[in-house]
């Protein structure tokens, strides 16, 4: 039988996980279309590969939420030990 104290942090990490692939999704699709517009399809190619991994990642994560039960009840706002560092150029 699984640990208690795992399923509830699993509630809370596993939505801030989609929201961390969500938000990589964006630029990633926005940072794509660049590429090919300035002719890089190659590297348009590749990108939209990661977007679709990513895509993946989401669904399993969101499986995954489902089965310990959903998203914790109640927000949340605590560090989870990293940064965001988005370049806009």
């Amino acid at each position: 039988m699984s640990d208690k104290g795992t399923v509830d942090k699993l509630r809370v990490l596993l939505p801030h996980w989609v929201e961390h692939n969500r938000s990589h999704k964006a630029e990633f699709v926005k940072w794509a279309a660049t590429a090919r517009d300035e002719g890089l399809a190659d590297v348009a190619d590749l990108i939209e590969k990661a977007v679709a991994g990513l895509d993946s990642a989401d669904s399993a994560l969101s499986q995954a939420l489902a089965k310990v039960g959903g998203p914790a009840s109640g927000g949340h706002s605590h560090d989870h030990g990293h940064d965001h560092h988005h370049h806009h150029d």
